[in-house]
C-alpha cells in the first residue's frame, strides 16, 4: 500500500525548515516535534504527514464511534486532532460558550506522503498511487534555499475575561470546592485578536524557537491553523502498553542558576503543587483502569519536575496494559478528556468549568496525534498554543491553571500569565 525510502541527513535542522516549506503547498498537514528531548517513551524525533488521501470531519455526535469506523477501514496512518468538546459524546454535557474560531470537533486524514524522522534519518512512506512523485518531491524540497516569508501586523491583544472577573469567577469555583461540588477544576481563559493576519508557519516557528517543547505540532486544515509548544503527553499506545503523562505544577524559569534551581526544589516541594498533581494523577489511574487488564496500573513516576525553556513543570507518569481484543480509540474515548484540564470529580467539573468559562474551549486542551497501521497511537494535549483562522481573521489562545481548596485568585491569575508569555511574545513582537 505504501511504497518506503530511507533518507540519510546531513543537516537536520535544514531539512525540517525546507520539508515545512514545502508542505504549505498543501491543504491538510500536520507536523510533530519532540525537538529532540529525550523521552523514555519517544517513537520519533519529528514527523510530517501531508496531502490527504481520505479523511473525517465531524461535530460531537458520535464522534468516537466515526473516528474507530474510519480507523478501522483505512488501517493505515492517519493524523488529527480531538477537540475537548468531544466531551459532549463521552457524557450528557454541553458546550454552548462563544466560539470565535469555528473549527470541526473531530479531524482525521490519510496522508498521501509521510515523513518519520529517527536521528540523521528520515523514513518517508508513500501511497503507491503517488509513489512516482517522491523523486521529484525530494528534489524540490532540498531546493529551497529561502526562509518563511514574514508578514508584519499590528496585533492587538485582548482578554476575553478581565481581571476583576477572573478573581469572581476564581471564587465562584472554591465556593464550588467548600461546598463538596468538585475538589478540582481546571479553569481556563482566552486572548484573542480580531481582524488580524500572521504568517501561521513562521509564528509557529518562532514559538517553537521560544520554548522547544518534547510535544510541539503545526496543523493546517486548509483556512485553519493549530501552532502548538505544548509540552505536556495526553497518552500513548505502544503496543499493549499505555502511558499517560499529566502535567499539574507550573514554576517560571531564572537566568540565574541558584534561582532557577530554588524555583524549581520550591516547586518539588510545595505542597498544593503536589497535592493538585497526586488528584490527577488518581483521576489518571482511574481512567486508565476502565480497559486495563486488572492489577497493570501503575505510577512509574509521581510528581517528577521536568526542566523547559520557559517554565519548569511536575509531571507524573501512569501506565497500564490491555487485551489485544481492546480497541485503541475505545481507551482515549475512556478517558477523554483528560484529567489535567478537567479537573475531580470530573463530569461535574466539566459542568462547572461550562458555567464559568467564556469560551469554547474547542482544539484547546484537546489533543493533536496519530494513529499508526498497527492500532498505536501518541496524542498531546493542546495547551501553550495559538489557534487561527485565516478566513475570519480571528486569532486565539488559552491559558487555564487548577484551582483547589488551598488557590489563591492572585496567584493563579500570575501563574496565567507565566504560561501565556510565550504566546502573547510572538504574537506581539
Amino acid at each position: 500500500m505504501r511504497a518506503r525510502y530511507i533518507h540519510s541527513l546531513k543537516d537536520i535542522t535544514k531539512f525540517k525548515n525546507q520539508l515545512l516549506i514545502w508542505g504549505q503547498q498543501f491543504d491538510d498537514v500536520v507536523w510533530l516535534d519532540s525537538n529532540n528531548y529525550e523521552q523514555k517513551y519517544s517513537s520519533y524525533d519529528a514527523v510530517l504527514a501531508v496531502d490527504a488521501f481520505t479523511g473525517i470531519q465531524t461535530d460531537f455526535n458520535k464522534g468516537f464511534e466515526k473516528l474507530k469506523e474510519y480507523q478501522i477501514h483505512t488501517k493505515d496512518w492517519i493524523f488529527g486532532y480531538l477537540t475537548y468538546d468531544l466531551k459532549n459524546d463521552v457524557e450528557n454535557l454541553e458546550s454552548n460558550n462563544f466560539d470565535g474560531l469555528g473549527f470541526p470537533d473531530l479531524y482525521f486524514f490519510q496522508p498521501k506522503k509521510l515523513f518519520l524522522f529517527k536521528r540523521d534519518q528520515v523514513e518517508i512512506w508513500y501511497l503507491n498511487c503517488v509513489e512516482d512523485e517522491l523523486k521529484y518531491d525530494l528534489n524540490e524540497i532540498e531546493q529551497i534555499n529561502r526562509s518563511n516569508e514574514q508578514l508584519q501586523n499590528d496585533i492587538k491583544i485582548k482578554l476575553r475575561i478581565h481581571k476583576d472577573e477572573y478573581f469572581e469567577k476564581v471564587n465562584q469555583m472554591l465556593a464550588h470546592i467548600h461546598r463538596g461540588d468538585i475538589y478540582e477544576a481546571n479553569f481556563c481563559q482566552e486572548f484573542y485578536a480580531e481582524n488580524t493576519e500572521i504568517n501561521p508557519l513562521e509564528t509557529y516557528q518562532k514559538l517553537n524557537s521560544i520554548s522547544k517543547p518534547p510535544f510541539a505540532s503545526f496543523i493546517k486544515l486548509q483556512d485553519k491553523y493549530v501552532l502548538s509548544a505544548s509540552p505536556e503527553r495526553y497518552i500513548k499506545k505502544q503496543e499493549h502498553a499505555i502511558i499517560s503523562q499529566p502535567i499539574k505544577g507550573t514554576a517560571k524559569r531564572s537566568v540565574n542558576p541558584e534561582e532557577d534551581e530554588l524555583l524549581k526544589s520550591n516547586l518539588f516541594n510545595d505542597k498544593k503543587e503536589r497535592s493538585e498533581n497526586i488528584m490527577i494523577v488518581d483521576l489518571v489511574r482511574n481512567d486508565l483502569s476502565k480497559t486495563a487488564l486488572k492489577g497493570s496500573v501503575q505510577v512509574e513516576e509521581l510528581c517528577r519536575v521536568y526542566t523547559f525553556d520557559q517554565v519548569h513543570q511536575m509531571i507524573s507518569t501512569v501506565t497500564s496494559k490491555i487485551e489485544d481484543r481492546t480497541h485503541p480509540v475505545d481507551v482515549i474515548k475512556s478517558t477523554f478528556p483528560m484529567g489535567s484540564m478537567t479537573g475531580a470529580p470530573k463530569i461535574s467539573a466539566m459542568k462547572i468549568i461550562e458555567d464559568l468559562e467564556e469560551t469554547k474551549r474547542g482544539v484547546y486542551s484537546g489533543a493533536i496525534g496519530y494513529f499508526s497501521p498497527s492500532g498505536d497511537f501518541d496524542f498531546n494535549v493542546v495547551i501553550r498554543s495559538i489557534l487561527y483562522n485565516h478566513v475570519k481573521k480571528y486569532v486565539s489562545y488559552s491559558v487555564g491553571g487548577a484551582i483547589t481548596a488551598k488557590s489563591d485568585p492572585l496567584q493563579e491569575y500570575e501563574e496565567c500569565l507565566v504560561k501565556a508569555k510565550a504566546m502573547r511574545t510572538v504574537l506581539e513582537s
